[in-house]
């Protein structure tokens, strides 16, 4: 079985509720329980709301693409956007790190806790790509695909 979805969206921050929905959806399709959808639909919230927030500084102009990928193993979520782009990424990747004083930098975090792998590139100027996996679970153990 595989299956791909792919939509593209403004950064316009009620498209984080489209998100999450069009990924629970495709995540619905595999053996995951609610529990992970939840999860799958945090780091994806996570994701988007970074693009948003940070990648386009909040400007509702610029476009973000959310790539969900279903296969045997599980779940690969692409959200990428084509903003400012994270000068260092392992620092933006430290909890409490934001580069907006608003907010509490813990996007990184919870992404990399709800799924079980995640890779980001960025170029300054150019903007950042984030992919997560998520392996399907049949009673509570990974997939013997997956390990």
């Amino acid at each position: 079985m595989k299956n791909t979805m792919q939509m593209r969206f403004l950064s316009v921050p009620d498209n984080v509720g489209l998100a999450r929905v069009a990924i629970a959806a495709l995540a619905g399709q595999a053996p995951f329980s609610l529990s992970d959808i939840d999860e799958i639909k945090v780091a994806v919230s996570e994701a988007v709301s970074n693009a948003i927030i940070h990648g386009y500084k909040g400007k509702p102009d610029g476009w973000v693409e959310l790539t969900g990928t279903l296969d045997k193993l599980g779940l690969t979520i692409v959200v990428e956007d084509f903003g400012v782009g994270i000068a260092d990424i392992e620092q933006a990747r430290q909890p409490s790190f934001s580069s907006d004083p608003e907010r509490m930098g813990l996007g990184f975090v919870f992404m990399e806790s709800f799924m079980h792998g995640l890779h980001v590139e960025s170029t300054v100027g150019k903007g950042t790509r984030v992919e997560m996996q998520r392996f399907a679970t049949i009673q509570g153990e990974l997939s013997r695909d997956a390990q």
